[in-house]
């Protein structure tokens, strides 16, 4: 797969209860318009894996413009797909971190959610477009048996052109004055199936992606779009093996005013995000 080969293509929620956010992790005239984020199909050892999908989304936006206390508690009961409570249940969705990735979640439904949401975080992430950073969060998340063949072919794929393209330099920063803004914001989660060795789950996102700053062409939008995860448990903690990606549930959008550009970039680097547990 080059950049080039997706130019004009980029689930509902229920079951087992939305996904609910916890454990703040620090600081971290414009019109901005909806996106379609591209839908693709998994098939092949590259194609399958999530991290493409965020992949195609940029291309799309080309083309228009601590560690943590230990978890007591243990794995919690749990069935796939039946009612649970959507109040938090006050057990930590981690035990550790891997880098700034939460790592660690428990051996059951619930710790597949979390580790499922998180990843879709990483992977929607500006750390994405920076080939060492991009390394670190495909290794971190994926099945051994498939991040090296993946760090490789996105590597290929991240060319001086194709950041170009975003209005990116080659190695991923923005033009001075500007701040590049990609963050996936997930709502909720449905497991799909559940062994103790595999998961399918289904996160639904909000994301946001576009350069901030007085005079960019490519200003920032928010798109929405479900993100199906194979999961698999290696190595004691959850993987990805395999992913989908496809656009919505997309709601009306409210009358809310566009912020100005300056507001959307003190607001990215204001604003620190979370660790997500189920």
């Amino acid at each position: 797969m080059s950049p080039g080969d997706e130019h004009d293509s980029f689930g509902g929620v229920g079951g087992s209860g939305q996904t609910r956010t916890r454990l703040p992790e620090g600081n971290s005239g414009d019109v901005y318009g909806g996106a379609r984020r591209p839908v693709r199909s998994s098939r092949s050892l590259i194609t399958v894996v999530g991290v493409v999908v965020l992949l195609v989304a940029a291309i799309a936006f080309a083309n228009r413009g601590e560690t943590e206390p230990t978890d007591t508690a243990g794995p919690r009961a749990g069935t796939p797909g039946s009612t649970a409570p959507t109040s938090a249940t006050g057990v930590r969705p981690v035990t550790g971190k891997n880098g700034q990735i939460p790592t660690g979640y428990a051996h059951d439904d619930q710790g597949a959610q979390s580790a499922a949401t998180n990843y879709a975080v990483a992977l929607g992430s500006v750390e994405m477009f920076q080939d060492g950073p991009r390394a670190r969060i495909v290794r971190a998340i994926h099945d051994p048996a498939i991040a090296e063949g993946l760090v490789k072919q996105l590597d290929a794929s991240y060319t001086a052109d194709f950041l170009a393209s975003i209005g990116l330099d080659a190695n991923g920063g923005a033009p001075a004055g500007m701040t590049f803004v990609s963050r996936t914001i997930p709502v909720g989660t449905k497991v799909r199936n559940y062994t103790d060795t595999s998961a399918t789950v289904e996160v639904w996102c909000t994301g946001l992606v576009g350069l901030a700053g007085a005079g960019s062409t490519k200003p920032v939008t928010s798109t929405w779009f479900t993100i199906t995860e194979k999961l698999k448990w290696v190595g004691g903690d959850w993987r990805v093996e395999s992913s989908t990606q496809n656009e919505g549930p997309t709601p009306v959008n409210g009358d809310n005013r566009a912020s100005m550009a300056d507001e959307i970039a003190s607001a990215v680097e204001g604003y620190g995000g979370f660790t997500y547990a189920r």
